[in-house]
C-alpha cells in the first residue's frame, strides 16, 4: 500500500508528541512536515526536543534529524493530510488555510467543532457524519476530534442511545494534568489538591457530546436533544481522563441489558480492521474498584475505553464511571484513527493516486 504523506502541526507541544510517536512506522502514512512555532522553526525535532520529550523514553528516529518549519499550507505541498495539535489561538485560521489550500486536516482544537458542517469525528461513534464533508466548499476538508473528556463518555453513551433514547445526562470529570498541555498546570497548584474550573471546558462537555451523537440533515449535522450538565476538575493524574456518568433513558434498560449493549458494541474501525482500532472498543472492569488510571490507562494500546461500576442512580436511571486515556484516545490516537477510516473509505488518497 502507497503511504500518503501527512503534515503534523502543531509538532512540539504535548499532542504533537504523541502524533509524533503514534505515527512511527504507520502502515498508512509517512511524516513528511513537523511544523511548529517559529522559535522552533530551523532546528531539528531533536535538538528542539531533547529536554521536552515526555510520552516515551525515546524520541523515535525518523523525527530526529526532521528540520521543523512553521505552518505554511503553500510550503507543505507533498501532504494531502494535516494532524492539527495547534493551540486554539491560532488553530482556526490556519487549519482554514490548509483546507484552502487542498489539505484535508484532521483537528485537535476546538476552533472547528461546532461549524454546522464540520463533523466532530468519533470513528466508532459517527462515521456515517462524513458525508457531510461534500457540503464544505473547500478543496480540502476539516474533521475535528471531540474534546478530551467526553470522547469516551460518548463512546459509553452510544450504544445506549441506539437502543434506549437518552434523556439526561450529568457527568464529573476528574482529568489529568496532560491535558493542560506542557508545561501546564504547576505542581504546586496541583499536588495534594483538586481544582474545579477548567476554563471553557465544561461548556464543551456539555455540547460536544449532543453533536457528535446527531445526525446529518441537509448540509448541516442536528445535534441530538438530550440535555448534559457537566462538572469538570483538574486532578493530581498525570494522565487518564475519569469521569463519574449518570444518565436518563427514554426506555429504560436493565443493568445486564446495558453491559450487552456495551460488551457486543462495534464499529467501522474494528469492521474494516483498521490499525489503530481497539479490539474491543470497550471493556467493562467488573471490579468493585475499577477503572484506575495506574492499572487500566494503556488497554488496547491507550485506545480502549474502559467502563465499571455500574448501578442504580437514584435520581436519574443509571450511573457509571469512564475512564479513557486522553493524549490517545481523546486525541492524536483518535485522530490517527480518523485519518485511517478516511483512507480506508476513500475520502483521502496519496497524491500519485
Amino acid at each position: 500500500m502507497e503511504k500518503t504523506k501527512v503534515a503534523v502541526l502543531g509538532a512540539t507541544g504535548s499532542v504533537g508528541q504523541r502524533f509524533i510517536q503514534l505515527l512511527d512506522n504507520h502502515p498508512y502514512f509517512e511524516v513528511a512536515y513537523l511544523q511548529a512555532s517559529e522559535k522552533s522553526a530551523g532546528q531539528t525535532y531533536g535538538q528542539v526536543m531533547q529536554s521536552r520529550w515526555k510520552v516515551s523514553s525515546q524520541i523515535p528516529e525518523y523525527a530526529r534529524g526532521m528540520v521543523i518549519t512553521t505552518p505554511n499550507s503553500k510550503e507543505t505541498k507533498e501532504a494531502v493530510l494535516a494532524f492539527s495539535g495547534l493551540d486554539s489561538s491560532i488553530a482556526g485560521e490556519v487549519e482554514t488555510q490548509y483546507a484552502e489550500a487542498g489539505i484535508t486536516i484532521i483537528s485537535n482544537s476546538k476552533n472547528h467543532r461546532m461549524d454546522p458542517n464540520v463533523p466532530i469525528l468519533s470513528a466508532e461513534v459517527n462515521p456515517e457524519h462524513l458525508e457531510i464533508l461534500a457540503k464544505q466548499s473547500t478543496p480540502g476538508k476539516i474533521i475535528t476530534n471531540s474534546n478530551c473528556t467526553i470522547m469516551g463518555v460518548t463512546i459509553s453513551l452510544k450504544p445506549l442511545q441506539d437502543l434506549f433514547g437518552i434523556e439526561t445526562v450529568f457527568l464529573f470529570s476528574m482529568q489529568a494534568v496532560s491535558g493542560a498541555g506542557y508545561p501546564g498546570v504547576p505542581s504546586m497548584d496541583i499536588l495534594g489538591n483538586v481544582v474545579p474550573h477548567i476554563g471553557g471546558e465544561e461548556e464543551k462537555a456539555e455540547i460536544e457530546p449532543q453533536k457528535c451523537l446527531g445526525k446529518v440533515e441537509g448540509d448541516r449535522i442536528v445535534s441530538a436533544d438530550f440535555k448534559i450538565s457537566a462538572h469538570c476538575n483538574r486532578v493530581a493524574v498525570f494522565d487518564g481522563h475519569t469521569v463519574c456518568v449518570s444518565a436518563k433513558f427514554k426506555k429504560k434498560p436493565l443493568d445486564s441489558e446495558i453491559l450487552e449493549a456495551w460488551r457486543y458494541f462495534s464499529g467501522e474501525p474494528q469492521k474494516l480492521g483498521l490499525p489503530n482500532a481497539p479490539n474491543p472498543p470497550i471493556l467493562y472492569r467488573e471490579e468493585a474498584d475499577r477503572p484506575q488510571p495506574r492499572l487500566d490507562l494503556e488497554t488496547g494500546n491507550g485506545m480502549t475505553t474502559v467502563i465499571g461500576r455500574l448501578r442504580p442512580d437514584p435520581i436519574l436511571d443509571w450511573k457509571w464511571v469512564v475512564l479513557s486515556h486522553n493524549t490517545i484516545r481523546g486525541a492524536a490516537g483518535a485522530a490517527i484513527l480518523n485519518a485511517e477510516l478516511l483512507i480506508k473509505k476513500g475520502y483521502v488518497r496519496p497524491k500519485s493516486s
